[in-house]
């Protein structure tokens, strides 16, 4: 026996599955979960901020082990950092670390190889080029290509105003 329109708290127009916005709207604030604004943003700034710290700790290592400048510690920084991200991905544990802190695990290096790896796992049952080779860069392209374009603007604007180092 079909529902009537008005058995679940809201009416309908025509079916028992249709609804108008308005209807819908006030159901969907009923339901929706309250949001605890200052505890999200307590928690994304300590994690992003311990992020941090990690990738000052292990630049701080290659600076005392190796003997580099800051400079030349930044690039094996980088590369550890991306590795210690994609390693936490595949055991599962950077998702995990993202649903309790949200934004600051979005740390742009780390935020980006997670995106990166996390594509590529998903997509790795459709083989080498069509899966992961096809789908890994849906969300990290605009990323690259944002990159991209903001690097070449800034480089041509430091290149105008004779601001950084060599210039032509």
């Amino acid at each position: 026996m079909p529902a009537k329109s008005g058995q679940r708290g809201f009416r309908t127009n025509s079916s028992p599955l249709s609804i108008n916005e308005k209807d819908y709207q006030s159901v969907s604030q009923k339901h929706e979960p309250s949001r605890k604004v200052f505890a999200n943003c307590v928690r994304a700034f300590l994690v992003g901020g311990v992020i941090c710290v990690i990738g000052q700790a292990i630049q701080e290592a290659f600076m005392a082990g190796m003997h580099i400048p800051a400079k030349e510690a930044a690039a094996p920084t980088a590369s550890m950092m991306i590795l210690l991200s994609v390693i936490l991905t595949c055991i599962g544990v950077y998702d995990k670390i993202a649903q309790w802190a949200g934004a600051g695990t979005a740390v742009p290096i780390t935020g980006f190889a997670n995106s990166m790896c996390s594509a590529a796992l998903e997509y790795r049952s459709e083989g080498l080029v069509l899966g992961v080779g096809a789908n890994m860069f849906k969300l990290a392209g605009s990323v690259v290509v944002f990159g991209v374009v903001a690097a070449f603007i800034v480089g041509v604007i430091y290149a105008i105003l004779g601001v950084g180092g060599n210039h032509l």
